[in-house]
């Protein structure tokens, strides 16, 4: 298995991607050992010292004021991870479980958490060889850290709970013992370490944004396909009027679908005596909206590796100054924030998509297009229901896109009285990115229905081999046939990057 050597601070969204892509393992860089155990020595003063220091030799939350003897610190330890296991729900997929591993080590890599190298040692191995915690996807709000997910990681590392091993699920003693790793027994403050974080939020968050952003790339080819099927004006990818704005996204977006168009006999064949002045906004605007919300994921992304980059636990170790401070980094507010941005684009790149899709089916509007692009309208439905689930969708993600981050509840005994929700508001954005890839699936077979339609016209190179592999996997629809596996078909394309590659175009870059 590859493994990528990270340097907190200097790590990419690149590599993060990556590893949550092709499931790479990663280890610290060796030079981060010194700060991290010099960190840990201050711990361990301060576990046999008489002061009171939070979450190395006192109770946890309200229960901070409560002193706990020297003998006991481990096992305090102990207790806080077991108890502190209360996720329910669905089992996280394991590709974002290996990212949040891989965001804890990037954490205890600043030398400011207290842990052992031994707990970085641990986390190393079970991604090096595939010990993945199994760890429910409910349970946290957000603040003081992602508690119940990040619990049941390190129990795993504890030898307790459940974790998969070579496909299989497993107690997790069983699965370390198979993989050749020893279980850890926690020192002072290292199962506080461990859960005070936000690595759960900002995987899932880092996971929808791999994910839209895929979606945004492949909306962009696919909307050029549109744009031909309908016979749009190319005029308002002009790039002077992009220019006239500035927005860097809607600039990249305009110029991707000019290049994407370029040498289309359908758009040159209407130039002259095309006797509509404007088309709608949902063909005219597509650079002013797609490119608009792919600025807000990179935005978002900004935020997101910063997050990914830092050390979020608390109490932490402020080797330099001598000291060990009680803060705030594990609330999640920043994250809620971010993927409250992502939901959002998600949401309005598929808004103008379902309105393409709902032109391309009406005759009144897709000029002389068949009635929902079948070619024997009437005793065929064609594409009219594809179309009402691209309009279930849309308002399914436009609920979604609500923004969770508002939302907060007091919890803990009201000692944890402001929450980020940043967990479930991250949680949310893979159905979104799901819902989105349905909708481009089936603008996808519009569109190309559509182009074929103004055969003998055709379209340009590049967009010529999409069609080519969309009808590779799907044939042009003539009679009714059974749907469901043709929209599963289409979605799969976005998905995998197949319409993206096959255009060859040269696309927007996250960062």
């Amino acid at each position: 298995m590859t493994t990528l050597v990270l340097t907190p601070m200097k790590v990419s969204l690149a590599q993060l991607e990556r590893i949550y892509r092709e499931g790479l393992a990663a280890t610290l860089d060796p030079a981060c050992k010194p700060a991290v155990e010099l960190a840990a020595s201050r711990i361990a003063e301060a576990a046999a010292g008489s002061e009171a220091v939070y979450g190395v030799n006192t109770g946890f939350g309200k229960l901070a004021s409560v002193k706990v003897a020297p003998k006991d610190t481990a096992q305090l330890q102990r207790n806080l991870i077991l108890s502190h296991c209360c996720g329910v729900g669905d089992a996280m997929p394991e590709a974002h479980v290996r990212l949040m591993m891989t965001l804890k080590l990037l954490s205890f890599g600043r030398g400011a958490s207290g842990v052992r190298w031994e707990l970085v040692a641990l986390l190393e191995g079970m991604l090096r060889e595939g010990v993945t915690p199994e760890v429910p996807a409910q349970g946290s709000v957000g603040a003081s850290g992602d508690l119940a997910p990040l619990a049941h990681m390190a129990a795993a590392m504890m030898g307790e709970g459940k974790a998969r091993f070579q496909g299989a699920l497993m107690p997790a003693s069983a699965a370390l013992a198979k993989a050749g790793l020893t279980p850890v027994q926690l020192g002072p403050k290292e199962g506080l370490a461990c859960i005070n974080g936000t690595q759960f939020s900002t995987a899932y968050a880092l996971a929808g944004l791999f994910e839209g952003w895929r979606a945004a790339q492949t909306a962009l080819v696919v909307s050029a396909l549109s744009t031909d099927a309908i016979m749009g004006s190319t005029a308002p990818l002009q790039p002077e009027i992009h220019t006239l704005r500035g927005h860097a996204g809607q600039i990249e977006a305009a110029a991707v679908m000019r290049d994407l168009l370029d040498g289309s006999e359908i758009r040159e064949s209407h130039r002259e005596g095309d006797t509509r002045v404007q088309d709608p906004y949902c063909i005219r605007c597509q650079p002013q909206v797609t490119g608009a919300a792919m600025d807000v994921m990179r935005q978002a992304a900004s935020t997101l590796i910063i997050e990914a980059n830092a050390a979020t636990d608390n109490p932490l170790v402020l080797t330099e100054a001598g000291l060990i401070v009680s803060g705030g980094n594990f609330h999640a507010e920043p994250v809620g924030f971010a993927a409250d941005m992502i939901a959002l684009a998600l949401s309005e790149i598929g808004a103008i998509a379902q309105r393409r899709v709902a032109l391309m089916v009406d005759p009144t509007l897709s000029f002389d297009l068949p009635p929902f692009l079948t070619p024997n309208p009437g005793l065929n439905s064609g594409l009219m229901i594809a179309e009402v689930t691209t309009a279930a969708l849309m308002s399914e993600n436009k609920h979604l896109a609500n923004p969770t981050v508002t939302d907060s509840t007091p919890t803990s005994a009201n000692q944890e009285d402001h929450v980020s929700m940043a967990a479930h508001g991250a949680r949310r954005l893979m159905q979104m990115v799901r819902n989105l890839e349905n909708i481009l699936g089936v603008e996808l077979l519009c569109a190309a229905q559509g182009v074929e339609f103004r055969a003998p016209l055709a379209t340009s190179g590049p967009l010529q081999s999409v069609i080519s592999r969309l009808r590779e996997s799907i044939a042009t629809l003539g009679d009714d046939r059974y749907m469901a596996d043709d929209l599963a078909n289409a979605a799969a394309l976005v998905r995998d990057g197949d319409v993206t590659r096959a255009a060859e175009a040269k696309l927007p870059e996250l960062g």
